[in-house]
């Protein structure tokens, strides 16, 4: 099997063993801090964190021709639908709990090869074979014997159609013609910045009013838990003037969120799929799914059952599947492709 195809593999992994768990960071945290403050905080701590890397980067691509020219295109392209994504993302969590959040959002999962055909991809029967199965997976565990739709479920399934896009202007960035590349980790930093800048500017002015659609879509939210924190502008005032501080119950879910899903996590995503198809790396970022599960009854208390055990089985299937074309070549051409 190819060397570099395996350890993409790997990397995927593990950057969604960090996403599942960081959904539990995401629930947790909108207990204390809003959700486009929670997003604007960690991925502008997820940038800073890429700073250091950059300079050390710099120095060994000093001898390499790239493209700083694109680095601004690519960053706002791909950070404007990162915001997008994660805000209907975070949003969602606040009606829906964390390992159903993990699971729709794998609904990507499909949605990337169909996106990939519009664009001339040809996409093969086991990518599609793996897709399907995947997505029976996802049902099983994200209805848990239960079948019920709230207005998080529906918000989360259409922020999947960002992730398909985002997933796929990466490939097409990382991919793209040699003598113009987009270095990794500058295009993290970059895409964590504008996400990070937007998300901040949308906690200023639209945080203030989200309080009265939130109290006017479902009023139990109030008494949930989940809507117990200050508008970001008020939050701010309120640090300032040391009136409160800043909710130490936050730090956690916002350093975790900042430093793990963001900084590590989507950075190993983008080094990783430089090795990667899209479609078939989004089988093994849709494990993120299973993590968020994990996650949330050992750390939140929510409950699952044998629908969910059937749900690992078909996300396992399709993860062997979608690999099988891979497996296959490099058996058959093992010489050729180890490295």
């Amino acid at each position: 099997m190819n060397k570099r195809v395996l350890r993409s593999d790997i990397l995927l992994l593990v950057t969604a063993a960090i996403w599942g768990f960081g959904f539990v960071a995401q629930r947790s945290g909108m207990e204390h801090i809003g959700p486009f403050g929670f997003n604007g905080v960690r991925f502008i701590l997820g940038s800073l964190f890429l700073l250091p890397f950059i300079f050390i980067n710099r120095n060994r691509l000093s001898s390499i021709k790239t493209s700083s020219a694109n680095l601004l295109p690519a960053s706002l392209a791909v950070g404007s639908c990162l915001f997008i994504a994660v805000s209907l993302q975070q949003i969602g969590i606040i009606f829906t709990t964390a390992g159903n959040a993990g699971f729709i959002t794998g609904f990507y999962v499909v949605l990337t090869p169909i996106f990939g055909i519009l664009l001339g991809r040809k996409t093969g029967i086991a990518t599609w074979t793996g897709s399907i199965l995947t997505l029976l997976g996802l049902y099983f565990i994200s209805v848990a014997g239960q079948p019920s739709i709230n207005p998080g479920d529906i918000i989360v399934i259409i922020s999947a159609f960002f992730w398909a896009a985002h997933v796929l202007l990466i490939d097409r960035l990382m991919q793209g013609k040699p003598e113009t590349p987009v270095d990794a980790v500058e295009l993290s930093f970059g895409q964590f910045a504008v996400c990070g800048v937007f998300s901040l500017l949308c906690a200023f002015t639209i945080e203030p009013v989200f309080g009265a659609l939130i109290r006017h879509i479902d009023p139990f939210l109030l008494s949930s838990g989940l809507f117990g924190w200050l508008p970001f502008p008020d939050l701010v005032s309120s640090v300032k003037s040391g009136a409160v501080s800043f909710p130490v119950q936050a730090l956690v879910p916002v350093l975790y969120g900042g430093l793990c899903s963001v900084g590590i996590a989507y950075t190993l995503q983008v080094i990783a799929q430089r090795d990667a198809p899209p479609a078939h790396a989004t089988i093994i970022l849709c494990f993120e799914g299973c993590f968020a599960a994990l996650g949330g009854v050992l750390l939140l208390g929510e409950k699952t059952g044998m629908w969910t055990f059937f749900g690992f089985i078909f996300m396992l299937t399709g993860m062997i599947s979608t690999q099988w074309e891979v497996i296959a070549r490099g058996q058959g051409k093992k010489d050729e492709t180890l490295s």
